[in-house]
Order: structure tokens, then sequence, then C-alpha cells
């Protein structure tokens, strides 16, 4: 017989799979298996806040909240010996209990109470690596109907950028992307396409990025040394895209809450944002939004 321990040496790719193939049961049961064998450790409260995430997806929220509250108190126990970042799970974990339960009030229909929870979880966490994710889960609650932040644009790639209040009377899409993203990388022809029909009718593309202290490979890299590659990357992979200004800039992405590449923010010609979006839009979604800002410009 394989020992116990050693069945559950990837805990949590062990429950991402079972929750794939629709089987909460046994998500469930393997992580309480494991709970039994190794007590609390950062991977289980990953694990647990995968749990919450299934829950969440099949709105049962109060489940999902349990999950969340559950893995969030054995994040903050566990930080209690190590820094946030000492264990790659923590921050996973961390962050997803509190994206969980913000996006579980909000879909019970107390929005005001999932922003004022996230606005206390900012003020605590927003110098750490999950500042981003809460900025995030804020802005998807709240962003939509309110002026844009604005982009810092003192270091750039490609042509310079102007600041947003530069911009006004002009609808804008904000592309936020990273060097290492695929998906990133595979919306190029779309936005191109984008540029192409809509750049003549007053559209204007942006598209921010920033450092992430790795070249490639994963290799550290100085910020010199990181900006040269990050511009390899746009010279190779968005060559389509080389009319783009790129403002390089971390405070930018914490603005925006851009910890999902690649983020879609559509700005209308009053500053106003109309659209925020983590993760990929196909053209025809883009689309429908950029034509809405034009028909009301």
């Amino acid at each position: 017989m394989i020992p116990i321990i050693l069945l559950y040496a990837s805990l949590v790719n062990d429950v991402r799979g079972l929750i794939a193939r629709h089987d909460a049961v046994a998500a469930e049961r393997a992580v309480r298996a494991y709970q039994a064998q190794s007590g609390a450790t950062p991977e289980l409260a990953a694990a647990l806040s995968w749990l919450a995430r299934d829950a969440l997806a099949g709105r049962r929220f109060d489940r999902a909240e349990s999950y969340a509250a559950e893995s969030r108190k054995m994040s903050l126990d566990l930080l209690g010996s190590r820094p946030l970042d000492s264990d790659a799970w923590l921050p996973t974990a961390l962050g997803a209990s509190i994206e969980v339960q913000a996006q579980a009030l909000a879909g019970q229909g107390k929005r005001a109470e999932a922003v004022g929870f996230l606005l206390d979880q900012i003020q605590i966490f927003a110098s750490t690596s999950i500042g981003e994710r809460i900025h995030k889960n804020i802005n998807l609650l709240s962003l939509e109907g309110k002026p844009a932040p604005a982009l810092a644009t003192s270091e750039w790639l490609g042509p310079k950028p102007l600041p947003l209040a530069a911009l006004r009377g002009h609808p804008v899409l904000l592309f936020f992307w990273a060097h290492w993203c695929p998906d990133c990388k595979a919306m190029v022809p779309i936005l191109a396409d984008i540029e192409k029909t809509y750049g003549p009718q007053g559209l204007v593309l942006v598209g921010p990025t920033k450092r992430y202290g790795y070249a490639a490979g994963g290799a550290p890299a100085a910020p010199g040394e990181e900006k040269q590659y990050i511009e390899q990357v746009r010279q190779r992979y968005y060559a389509g895209l080389s009319a783009m200004p790129v403002p390089l800039s971390g405070a930018g992405f914490a603005a925006y809450g851009a910890s999902t590449t690649p983020t879609i923010v559509l700005i209308d010609g009053q500053g106003v944002v109309r659209l925020y979006h983590p993760g990929a839009l196909t053209e025809r979604e883009l689309t429908a939004g950029i034509l809405d800002l034009l028909k009301k410009r």
C-alpha cells in the first residue's frame, strides 16, 4: 500500500482534478484525509480555497463562505510564524479566500458589504503580493461607471504615451499584459484588427505592462535588464501593435488590480470606465464594447 502522505504529495492538483470532474464530494474527502494526516499546512489552506471557488461557481454561497473563512483563518494562523511569500501556497490561499468571500457576498446582493470587506483587506495587504488581486476584486465590484485611475507615463516602451487626461474625447482601450503571458500574445491579432478598424474612428489603444523581477526562463533580472527583455518580447510577439504605447509601471497595475493578464479596460471619451474585464476577450465581445462607446461619443 502507498503511504497516505505520498497520496497527497500534490493535494491541490488532486483537488483541482476532482473539481474538474465535478466530484466535489471526493475533493472534500481528499482535503479532510490530508488534514487528518498532516494538520494545517499552506497547501491545505490552498486546497480549501479551491473548494471555496468550486462552491462559489455553483452559487452555493454559504458553503463558499465557510470554506473561504476556514482557508483564510488557517492562512492567517500560519502567517504568525512566516512571511506571506515564504511558501507559494500561502498567497494563493489567502488571496483566493478573500476573493471568494467578497464574490459570495456580492452574489447574495450584498455588494456594499463586499466592497467594504475588500477595502478592509487592502488596508492590511496593499503592499504584499496579493494587493493587486484585492484591487482587482474591488474594481470588479465598483470601477465601472467611475473615473479611470491615472496611469504613470514616465517610463515606457514604443511610442511615448499620453496621460489618460490628455485623451479625453477619445474612447480608450487599455490592454494590461505581461512578458510571460501566453493569453496576452494570443490577443495580438484581435487587437491589431481592432486598432486597424476603429483607430481611424478615434479609438486609442494603450498597452501597460510592468516588471516582474525576472526575464527569460524565470531567471532573476535587474530592472534595466528586464526592461530590455520586455522590449525584445514586444518586438517579437507584439510587432502587429507597434503603434501601441506601452507605459511601464507597477503602480498602474496596482491601481487597476491587474493581477490577471490580460486585463481589458474600456474608457469612454469622458474618462469613465465602461468595461473592466480580467482575462481575455473574443474579438466579438471586444467589438461590442467599442461600438457602444463610439455610439455614445
